[in-house]
């Protein structure tokens, strides 16, 4: 294994950190206005504790709250153990918990989180299918694992288990998602890459990587079982002890053979193993091939025949929030959705659950590169605000109804994830 520095609270989005001046050409707040003046008058000395892995722990994002809403909002960036961990054993360390829709099926049973009254948020009708029904158009196939539908409802306020459709009392308001995929570096292997199989091909032995995150490698893992023809599972999110045999099996051969240079946990590590050329083809995360594009190194964010898989985030509140508070959570939650945020994330290549109001937020050229798939017009800059793709370039995967109409699972939480993590362990161990 490389020996790249440890980052703590280094998330796959905490390199957007210092990404404001690229939100800079986006006119106007988005910001929510109507509340009593009374209300209006106290909001200055509200202050709401954020925590979770997720994109809106930015600094950029506490000061634009500041700017538009008037409260402070303070952030904490954690690992995902961490944010599990956080959220079922000190409720009263946080009033918001924004984290990834597997782990809310991980903490929800505490009883930490309050359900949300979705007649309070005043873009719910224009939230993505994939959150309410887990289908982007109606002809969508729901994909295998924790899709976010299916941990994404109560029955009502005080509800403790999840809700088969739609019910007005949400357990997170979605805020982002997006499609996963193997990275590569085209110029190093100089050929098409079309399929998962490829990350155990003996041709690129000892220059694959994947990522030690167990819940989500193993679903890397899982697409490539089944590619190979190897395992065919009956849920690849929801795996038997039997099926999670096979999958690490295959695994822990391929990697006493030495076809894994690396297993990485973080951000960085995934860049420096991929910009060095250590590593050919890898686990990725899309703000990670950007950064690797900025040092001008070409690397692809592949599709694959087999499809993607996908990962979504949300907003949760405590059960502790009440009265102030709560209303300002909610004119957060409110304001989060109305564009200013989702166009900040779209720039990054993730997803916003509210496309329609984060499009007001992008220059046009943006908005046809990132979302419909068009050849860019002009230059496409990174977060840092270098040129990452010339003008003529088009989006890895095309648009966002081809890429996340091809999600094949989803981040997932096992009924044998306490056996599947061990397997895990020993597997990186082997």
């Amino acid at each position: 294994m490389s020996s790249t520095r440890k980052n703590k609270g280094l998330s796959r989005r905490s390199v957007l950190k210092g990404t404001a001046a690229t939100a800079a050409i986006a006119a106007g707040s988005g910001a929510v206005t109507g509340f009593p003046t009374v209300w209006a008058q106290n909001i200055k000395n509200v202050t709401l504790r954020q925590f979770g892995t997720g994109v809106s722990n930015l600094n950029e994002v506490a000061n634009k709250v500041k700017e538009d809403l008037g409260f402070t909002l303070e952030m904490t960036a954690l690992d995902s153990d961490s944010v599990t961990q956080r959220a079922v054993t000190q409720p009263k360390s946080f009033d918001i918990a924004d984290i990834e829709y597997w782990i809310c099926k991980k903490v929800w049973g505490a009883g930490n989180l309050q359900p949300m009254d979705t007649s309070k948020i005043k873009n719910y009708d224009k939230i993505v299918g994939i959150f309410k029904d887990g289908k982007l158009t109606p002809e969508s196939v729901i994909a295998q694992g924790t899709a976010p539908h299916t941990v994404g409802f109560v029955d009502g306020p005080d509800g403790k288990s999840f809700a088969s459709k739609e019910t007005g009392w949400m357990t997170l308001i979605p805020t982002i998602y997006n499609a996963d995929t193997l990275g590569i570096r085209p110029d190093l292997i100089g050929r098409p890459i079309e399929s998962w199989t490829e990350l155990l091909n003996p041709e690129f032995k000892g220059k694959a990587s994947i990522l030690d995150i167990s819940s989500i490698g193993i679903m890397d893992a899982a697409m490539v079982c089944e590619a190979m023809g190897e395992v065919k599972y009956g849920d690849k999110g929801n795996m038997t002890r039997e099926e999670i045999d096979k999958t690490m099996a295959i695994f822990t051969e391929a990697k006493k053979a030495g076809q894994f240079r690396a297993f990485w946990k973080t951000f960085d590590e995934s860049v420096n193993l991929m910009a060095s050329g250590e590593v050919v083809i890898q686990s990725m995360w899309s703000p990670a091939i950007t950064a690797v594009r900025s040092k001008g190194i070409p690397c692809v964010y592949q599709p694959l025949k087999e499809g993607y898989r996908s990962w979504g985030g949300g907003i949760g509140l405590s059960r502790n929030l009440k009265g102030l508070e709560l209303d300002a959570a909610y004119e957060y939650i409110n304001w989060y959705l109305s564009g200013w945020v989702g166009g900040f994330l779209m720039r990054q290549g993730y997803y916003s659950a509210v496309p329609e109001t984060s499009k007001q937020f992008m220059s046009e050229d943006e908005w046809g590169f990132w979302f419909e798939g068009k050849p860019a017009k002009g230059d496409i800059v990174n977060p840092q605000g270098k040129v990452m793709e010339k003008a003529g370039a088009v989006r890895d995967g095309g648009s966002f109804y081809e890429r996340m109409g091809s999600v094949a699972c989803w981040n997932a939480v096992m009924d044998e994830n306490k056996y599947m993590v061990r397997k895990w362990n020993e597997f990186i161990a082997a």
